[in-house]
C-alpha cells in the first residue's frame, strides 16, 4: 500500500466514525421521542426496557448514517485537501485522480458489504425485538392500557381515553371506533361510546380486559350519514384483546428476507398492492447497501470542487445528496408494480454512478 493510500484511508476512517457517531445520535433521539411514547406514556415502561429500546434502536439507524457518514467524511476530506492544494500535489507527482481515490472506493465497498449485513440481518431483528418489547410491557401491565389522562391507540381500529380511575373502577370512558380508511382517505369514526363508570376485570388465562358499562350512551355511524343512538344502564363486558398486541399490523421492515418469502407464499389472498410492497422491502435492502459505493462516485469530484476552508460547503452538500437519495424510497412505496418498485430503488444508484463518471472525466482534465 502506498503512502498517499494510508493517508487518505486513514483520513476517511476517521470522518466517518465521526460523522456516524453524531448522525446516530441524533437519529436515536428521533426515535427515541417517536417510538418510545408507547411504553413511556402508555405503558410506564422501567428505564431498563428504555435502555434495551435504545440498543435495538442504533442498529436501525446504522442503516442511514453509515452511508451518510461515508459521503460527509469524503466529501470534507478531498475538498480539504483540495483547498490546500495537496491534490495538486499528488498529481504532479504523477499520481492520477483515478489511482488516488482507489482507497475510497475500497473503503465504500467494505461499508457497503457492512451495511448489507446489517439492512438484512440486523435492522429486521432489532426492528422485531422493539415490538415484541411493546408487547411484553403490555402483558406485564395490562391495565395501564387504561390509564387516565392518556389517548390510547394501542387497540385495533379503538382509541380509548380514560378520564378518572379509581383501581378497577374507571370513571369518564370514552372510546372512538374508527375505520382504516381507503389509501389516500382519511380515517373516519363509525361509533363512539360513552360510559359514566366502567368495572375492569383482566382475564389472565384468556388475555382480555372485561369491561362493564354502566351509564352508557353509543352513538354509531350508518352509510348514509345518519346516525343511531343508544342507551343503556348497564351494557354487556366489553372485551379487549390485549393478548393479540403482538400482531396487530404484520410489517415487512421487521421480517428477515427468508420470512418475508414464506409469508407471501403462505398468504395467497394478499392484494398485488401488498404483495409489491413485500417484495420492495428486499430490494430496498439490496439497494440501500450500494448507497456507500455510489456516494463514493459523487463525492470525490464533488469534494474536489469545494475548495473553501470551511466544513459548510461539504456538509450542506452531504445533506442534499443525502437527503435525495433516501427520498426515492418514499416514492418507491407509492408504486404499485414490481419494475416501477425496483426502478425507483435502484435509480439513485444509477444515477450516481453515471453522474461520478461525468464528474470524474472533467475533474482529470482540470
Amino acid at each position: 500500500m502506498r503512502l498517499s493510500d494510508r493517508y487518505i484511508a486513514k483520513q476517511i476512517i476517521v470522518g466517518t466514525v465521526y460523522a456516524v457517531v453524531i448522525l446516530s445520535l441524533v437519529l436515536v433521539m428521533g426515535n427515541l421521542f417517536k417510538q418510545a411514547r408507547p411504553l413511556l406514556v402508555e405503558q410506564n415502561a422501567p428505564l431498563e426496557l428504555m435502555f434495551r429500546f435504545v440498543i435495538n434502536v442504533l442498529p436501525y439507524s446504522l442503516m442511514y448514517t453509515i452511508p451518510w457518514g461515508f459521503l460527509s467524511a469524503v466529501l470534507l476530506v478531498f475538498g480539504r485537501m483540495s483547498s490546500d492544494n495537496e491534490i495538486t500535489s499528488f498529481r504532479v507527482a504523477g499520481v492520477s485522480l483515478v489511482r488516488l481515490s482507489l482507497p475510497v472506493f475500497v473503503i465504500g465497498a467494505l461499508l457497503s458489504a457492512l451495511c448489507l449485513c446489517v439492512n438484512i440481518n440486523v435492522v429486521p431483528l432489532a426492528k422485531a425485538t422493539i415490538s415484541e418489547m411493546i408487547y411484553e410491557q403490555v402483558k406485564r401491565d395490562p391495565r395501564a392500557l387504561l390509564d387516565p389522562g392518556i389517548v390510547q391507540s394501542k387497540f385495533k381500529n379503538q382509541k380509548v381515553f380514560v378520564e378518572e380511575r379509581d383501581g378497577d373502577i374507571l370513571k369518564g370512558f370514552h372510546l372512538y371506533q374508527v375505520s382504516n380508511g381507503e389509501k389516500g382517505g382519511p380515517v373516519r369514526t363509525e361509533a363512539y361510546v360513552y360510559a359514566g363508570s366502567v368495572s375492569l376485570l383482566v382475564d389472565d388465562e384468556k388475555k382480555q380486559l372485561r369491561l362493564k358499562l354502566i351509564d352508557a350512551f353509543i352513538e354509531t355511524k350508518n352509510k348514509d350519514g345518519t346516525s343511531d343512538l343508544a342507551f343503556a344502564g348497564e351494557a354487556e363486558p366489553w372485551l379487549f384483546d390485549f393478548g393479540s398486541q403482538r400482531g396487530l399490523k404484520v410489517r415487512s421492515s421487521a421480517m428477515t428476507n427468508g420470512e418475508i418469502a414464506n409469508y407471501l407464499i403462505e398468504h395467497t389472498d394478499l392484494t398485488e398492492e401488498q404483495k409489491v410492497s413485500f417484495r420492495s422491502e428486499i430490494t430496498r435492502r439490496y439497494s440501500f447497501s450500494m448507497a456507500c459505493l455510489s456516494f463514493a462516485c459523487v463525492a470525490i469530484p464533488l469534494g474536489l470542487k469545494s475548495r473553501r476552508k470551511d466544513t459548510s460547503g461539504g456538509l450542506i452538500i452531504s445533506l442534499l445528496i443525502g437527503a435525495a437519495y433516501f427520498l426515492f424510497t418514499v416514492l418507491a412505496e407509492e408504486l404499485e408494480t414490481d419494475v416501477g418498485a425496483t426502478l425507483v430503488l435502484w435509480a439513485p444508484n444509477v444515477f450516481c454512478a453515471l453522474l461520478g463518471l461525468f464528474l470524474f472525466r472533467r475533474a482529470r482534465f482540470r
